[in-house]
């Protein structure tokens, strides 16, 4: 099954998750080697794609995982949760149409 991950950034977290990135990009990329990964990116501050010091305002993956709990579990030990990045994760099912 799918599921949209969108989590919400804290204020300012630029700094943080530049020294967080490594390590979530790494995991990331061990997700999609294994063919789970549909679409991922970050949200721009502003209307760019290199929005600099605007920073991200959080980050939209959707991914496939056999259960909503383990879907959850997964955006939980994400390593931008542990550096304090995110305020908030959401995590719900999602059926694809297009």
């Amino acid at each position: 099954m799918l599921y949209v991950i969108y989590s919400e950034d804290v204020s300012d977290s630029l700094e943080k998750r530049a020294a967080a990135r490594p390590a979530h990009i790494e995991r990331l990329k061990k997700l999609q080697a294994l063919g789970r990964v549909l679409i991922g990116g970050p949200t721009p501050a502003i209307d760019s794609e290199d929005p600099g010091a605007a920073g991200m305002t959080g980050s939209l993956l959707v991914v496939e995982f056999e259960t909503l709990e383990a879907a959850k579990a997964w955006a939980d030990a994400d390593p931008y949760v542990e550096a304090g990045v995110y305020k908030a994760v959401t995590v719900k099912p999602f059926k694809r149409v297009f």
